[in-house]
């Protein structure tokens, strides 16, 4: 039986953890800049407005001390994660629904817990998916608390890979993957180690394959530096925010397909012939393979809900 296999991991489904926070304009404001927000969409961000989503994840941020690190630089397995004994660990997707804001200057509260543990093989080998589920409430009038988001998130571990295996080839799959959808939209992001690095000090990942390159290259086997998933996911959905400025939005989710790794990304994106309230959004790298898909799906403007942006 393998190491890594979820029946010996069961004590874990159920666990549970909370992180409260306070959601200040400082780290808000951090991300605009990082993103090359115009003066004109930073001015939006002010107590009482709301927080783009997804930005709630720059908040409720773990912060384990040096000692706890393991030699990647995430935190040690075994506390709130199951400890899975294959080294590589990646976030592999969300599914989010929002029935709220998060407002600038919100105390606020996320509740994780542990939904399930699945083991399952791949072309690449062995693969466990962790899947946590995330409630995230916020305090209102005399301080009672109201469900403002949802999100399954899939985190994805994998076995290092082998020293004699050959470069991977570009994915055919990919315009498969895409069913003919053609881009209304596109712009080139450049994907440079300043991002990354700004993305990594924001959210307090210390995982070394986003800013030390030989130890993504030599160790992990990635072609270069990793960019950050929910970073991808960011830059789609604020892309699709500028296109689409009076949205509303009600569900996001995204998968990432393959690591991108290189210096640019082009973000596409347009809305679905078949369903009016959903855009169809993805990222492809360099040598134009998907590495993420994405849909958000927008709420009529009469429906009650909060503005993106």
């Amino acid at each position: 039986m393998s190491t890594a296999n979820p029946t010996d991991l069961t004590a874990w489904l159920g666990r549970q953890q909370q992180h409260s926070d306070i959601i200040e304009v400082g780290k808000a404001r951090a991300f605009a800049a990082t993103l090359d927000w115009r003066a004109d969409r930073t001015d939006t961000l002010v107590a009482g407005g709301p927080l783009p989503w997804p930005w709630h994840w720059l908040y409720f941020l773990e912060y384990p001390v040096a000692a706890r690190l393991a030699v990647d630089g995430h935190a040690k397995k075994g506390d709130f994660l199951p400890p899975v004994t294959l080294p590589r660990r990646m976030w592999a997707g969300s599914r989010l629904q929002f029935f709220d804001s998060l407002r600038i200057g919100d105390k606020a509260r996320k509740v994780s817990t542990i939904q399930s543990i699945k083991q399952k093989r791949g072309s690449s080998g062995e693969l466990v998916f962790v899947t946590v589920l995330h409630k995230l409430l916020a305090e209102r009038e005399q301080a009672k608390e109201c469900l403002v988001c949802t999100e399954e998130q899939d985190i994805v571990y994998r076995q290092m890979p082998s020293t004699t295996a050959t470069p991977a080839s570009k994915n055919p799959s990919s315009q498969h993957q895409l069913q003919g959808l053609k881009a209304q939209w596109s712009e080139v992001v450049t994907t440079s180690p300043v991002l990354l690095f700004r993305y990594s000090a924001l959210t307090f990942n210390s995982h070394r394959i986003h800013y030390d390159r030989q130890y993504a290259i030599e160790q992990e086997g990635y072609q270069g530096l990793v960019v950050q998933g929910p970073l991808t996911a960011s830059l789609l959905l604020d892309f699709a925010y500028q296109h689409l400025p009076d949205s509303r939005l009600s569900r996001f989710e995204f998968k990432g397909l393959k690591p991108a790794t290189g210096h640019q990304l082009q973000l596409q994106g347009c809305m679905d012939e078949q369903d009016e309230q959903k855009v169809q959004l993805w990222a492809l790298d360099e040598q134009g393979q998907l590495v993420m898909q994405a849909m958000a799906t927008l709420k009529n403007l009469e429906e009650s809900c909060f503005a993106t942006n």
